[in-house]
């Protein structure tokens, strides 16, 4: 019985995070013979996550094209989707993901300006192996988000200037409107909402989505992989 993919994506400090935990415990309730999986990109295997580090955690004296940045998450994402996504989705569980494709394509494909079509053709072979059943966008002002930042020197993308989010967020409008996410896709504003007013307009907004969970025999379980410390200094 095949399970259900769900993707959290966003710009940095929308609280994706937040909302993957809070989500996860609540269908872990509502789904008590199901197994709940949280993951997340770049990352959530041993490779992918020593991918994240090279990609996200090191300072070179060269900077990094986007063209080498779009290869690299993909390589990350391929392993991440084969190792916990698939296997997961194959076992009938429910696997919520902090980020996807997505995020390369509002990213490299338009805030950096590497291209969205070459940035769908470097990951459409992965499409194979597992696509998104349901996106949620959390939607906040870069000016907000970027204020929520606390570990900054962890990523380097945490380091860019606000108008830099303001094409990101610009892009994830763009996005949304692909015919691949046609049906999948919630937004969610989550500006001058506390965690859990956003947690409940998640919930209302999903519901049409989980109709297609059916209960099935093994016990309910709760697997969250913990993110790799990308501080500079301890790599």
């Amino acid at each position: 019985m095949q399970g259900i993919y769900i993707v959290i994506e966003g710009i940095v400090g929308s609280g994706k995070s937040t909302q993957g935990k809070l989500l996860e415990q609540y269908l872990t309730h509502r789904f008590p013979n199901r197994e709940v999986v949280r993951t997340f990109e770049p990352g959530g295997s041993e490779i992918a996550n020593a991918i994240r580090k090279l990609v996200q955690g090191t300072e070179f004296n060269e900077e990094m094209s986007p063209w080498c940045d779009a290869y690299l998450y993909a390589s990350s994402r391929a392993q991440t989707l084969n190792t916990i996504v698939k296997p997961n989705l194959e076992k009938g569980n429910i696997v919520i993901s902090d980020r996807n494709f997505i995020s390369s394509l509002t990213i490299q494909g338009y805030a950096q300006e590497l291209g969205p079509e070459i940035v769908t053709e470097v990951n459409k072979p992965l499409f194979k192996i597992a696509f998104p059943d349901v996106v949620i966008q959390l939607d906040i002002s870069p000016e907000v988000g970027l204020s929520r930042i606390y570990d900054i020197d962890g990523d380097k993308f945490e380091k860019k200037a606000v108008d830099f989010y303001q094409k990101v967020s610009s892009a994830y409008e763009e996005v949304k409107k692909y015919e691949i996410f046609r049906d999948k896709w919630i937004t969610v504003d989550v500006n001058n909402k506390t965690p859990e007013q956003v947690h409940q307009e998640i919930k209302e907004k999903l519901s049409p989505f989980l109709q297609q969970i059916k209960p099935i025999s093994h016990p309910s379980k709760q697997t969250t992989l913990k993110k790799p410390d990308l501080e500079i200094n301890k790599l």
